[in-house]
């Protein structure tokens, strides 16, 4: 090891120190404290309700979830409520011919009942996309000679956004994920093939939900609606048991930008870091970012000292996040040292081929799944953003028939082979299978580049730049 080797991994461990102790004392002044401090285990959070009596489906890919949203949204009786991160007017739910867009789509439908579309304004200064000049030609192009409401919200807080990705309709279904209705910086619309002739591929999801939990996701809309928009809402009526899943719809809100929440939430920290410390046989995680010393502190614990003999980590991540830096890959390297060579942790990507060509899948999914039993799945990266600064919106379930379901579905699609062939022990099927499947020609690779000294020092100073 250099020494420019050595210097960036022991500032990156002061910093990251430094920037751990920050988020504990930030969190303790909130009354949020106990999240990082005390151990806690479990499946929910404690500090907002789990509603039960749901059904809950997950919708994977864009081509499997975005014409299901599309549907449900011609469908609306008494009202459409989305909030995202951006939306384009001139996006299409669905590649089949004749189409309408997303603006048309909305257009028609607010004909007949109120359509609101809550988006982020972009950033006070063009640094990033969406620009605030873009999203004010959106504004328009949404509504102009039409009944579409369509508000931008800046409360954010500074060098960060609203990230949620929220679909409501008639307070009786709602969609909770990931995906954005925009192609910028993406196509969303990917199948579980993974088409290798496409620029880059896109992996991601939303979940349907019905039930009490509705009310919940509709709530959130209607505060943020309220205050930004300055138009009051009913109070959405909670629905009927349809199901038997127990749902928790956990948030990130920071403290000081609404006043229905002047203290902040970070119930989707709390959730992770307890179903994390409660893991006894598999962490399976699909995100976009790996950055939160949180997160990986409990993981690099666990893997040091395994709950059991089949104690598995498996991450599914980009090749490189979006912004082209390292901070994923110092993380990962401190999960690999970790591990010491046992085999309990694996890391990959995703490509895809098609004898020609090979494209990169870019992760933009953010889930997470504990011994098949507790599942989250939402807008929420595992990075400082996401778990302490943005606004996101994800959902909890301890139903573990879908977290099953989901997983092996997900590795079916990612390993190439049908569910009856992965559906054992999933200790046996990560050593046997997954490692021999990033060893040949199929979808996953492992991920290149990881060392423990590779940018070790930029995601703690990246955290301690925007995170005041």
């Amino acid at each position: 090891m250099g020494l420019f080797d050595t210097l960036d991994d022991r500032l990156g461990d002061q910093l990251e120190g430094v920037l751990c102790a920050h988020h504990d004392r930030r969190l303790t002044k909130l009354g949020w404290g106990e999240v990082l401090g005390d151990g806690a285990t479990g499946w929910f959070s404690p500090r907002v309700p789990v509603r039960h009596g749901n059904r809950i489906r997950l919708l994977l890919d864009g081509s499997e979830a975005l014409p299901v949203i599309a549907k449900a949204i011609e469908g609306a009786r008494s009202h459409v409520h989305i909030a995202s991160w951006h939306a384009s007017p001139d996006f299409k739910l669905s590649r089949e011919p004749g189409e309408p867009t997303f603006s048309e789509l909305l257009t028609t439908v607010a004909d007949r009942v109120p359509v609101r579309l809550l988006l982020w304004a972009g950033p006070p200064v063009p640094m990033f996309e969406p620009t605030r000049k873009r999203v004010l030609g959106n504004q328009k192009a949404f509504t102009e000679n039409s009944a579409v409401q369509c508000v931008l919200d800046s409360r954010e807080r500074s060098m960060h956004c609203h990230h949620e990705k929220i679909v409501v309709i008639d307070d009786e279904v709602a969609f909770v994920g990931g995906i954005d209705f925009t192609a910028l910086e993406g196509d969303r619309h990917d199948s579980h093939e993974h088409p290798a002739e496409r620029p880059i591929g896109w992996h991601d999801h939303s979940s349907k939900i019905e039930g009490p939990a509705v009310a919940d996701v509709a709530e959130h809309f209607r505060s943020r609606w309220t205050e930004v928009a300055g138009q009051k809402l009913p109070k959405p009526v909670v629905p009927a048991p349809v199901g038997t899943s127990s749902i928790q719809v956990t948030r990130t809100v920071p403290e000081r930008n609404y006043d229905f929440a002047p203290r902040g939430e970070f119930s989707i920290l709390d959730a992770y870091m307890r179903a994390l410390r409660s893991s006894e046989h598999l962490v399976y995680l699909e995100n976009q970012f790996l950055w939160s010393p949180e997160i990986t502190e409990i993981l690099i614990d666990k893997l040091k000292n395994p709950p059991n003999d089949d104690y598995r980590v498996v991450l599914v991540l980009p090749r490189k996040p979006s912004n082209g830096s390292d901070t994923t890959r110092g993380q990962l390297g401190r999960l690999i040292d970790a591990d010491g060579g046992n085999g309990r942790l694996v890391a990959s990507t995703i490509e895809t081929h098609d004898g020609e060509n090979t494209t990169q899948v870019y992760v933009h999914a953010k889930l997470g799944i504990v011994d098949d039993r507790w599942l989250t799945v939402g807008s929420a990266n595992l990075n400082e953003h996401s778990l302490f600064n943005d606004t996101e919106v994800n959902v909890v379930t301890d139903d573990p028939v879908v977290a099953r379901d989901t997983r092996l579905r997900l590795w079916s699609e990612h390993l190439q082979r049908p569910v009856g062939e992965i559906d054992g022990s999933p200790a046996e099927v990560v050593d046997r299978v997954w490692r021999a499947a990033m060893e040949g020609e199929g979808r996953l690779t492992e991920l290149p580049g990881v060392s423990r000294r590779a940018g070790r020092l930029q995601g703690p100073l990246r955290g301690l730049l925007v995170d005041g």
